[in-house]
């Protein structure tokens, strides 16, 4: 029962801490508003641990591959962490093993993170169309990217945008692989598929 609880708290406090890594990275390629209160609470919460990381990994052409390299890191710790308390001592794991699983969940997390922020600008799009709250621009600058190249190959339908849905059959599809591959490197296998 002590292993499960730790899990759990390992999984929420790792993955919540993970997401906002990899909003810091996903917002800058997006180039997003700098000065949204939700941008600077992200920059001020990874801050610390990027610091250092900047002085090895140098950004490149707007691509942070510091805040990548931080939330592999992350999930990296985290599943030895859940291994030791699943197997009660330091497990033997190739460490090529634990990065692959690792860089696979970090994909899948990237995936889950522009799903569930489609269906948040499709939600508000509906609801409040002419909303200025600092979230919901932030939201829209986020999946901008992804949308955009969508909706330039998109036909004209008379105002109406049917991007979001291409953009979710993309979304699924990448999910589907990311989760295959995880199965393929033994991830599933221990149960910590995430």
């Amino acid at each position: 029962m002590l292993a499960e609880i730790v899990i759990t708290v390992l999984l929420i406090a790792s993955t919540f801490y993970m997401t906002v890594v990899l909003l810091r990275f996903l917002l800058q390629l997006a180039r997003a508003d700098f000065y949204n209160p939700i941008t600077q609470f992200v920059v001020k919460a990874t801050n610390a641990p990027l610091r250092p990381l900047r002085k090895i990994i140098p950004g490149w052409g707007g691509i942070d591959g510091a805040s990548l390299v931080l939330a592999v890191l992350i999930q990296a710790i985290t599943f030895f962490l859940i291994l030791i308390a699943l197997n009660g001592g330091i497990p033997a794991i190739n460490p090529l093993t634990l990065l692959t699983w690792s860089v696979l969940n970090i994909l899948d997390l990237i995936v889950k993170i522009y799903f569930w922020s489609v269906i948040a600008v499709v939600v508000v799009s509906w609801i409040a169309p002419t909303s200025h709250h600092p979230a919901i621009q932030l939201v829209a600058q986020l999946t901008e990217p992804v949308m955009r190249p969508v909706r330039n190959m998109m036909p004209s339908m008379g105002g109406l945008d049917l991007s979001p849905i291409i953009v979710f059959l993309i979304l699924n599809v990448m999910s589907v692989v990311i989760n295959h591959m995880k199965m393929s490197a033994g991830l599933g296998a221990i149960g910590l598929g995430m």
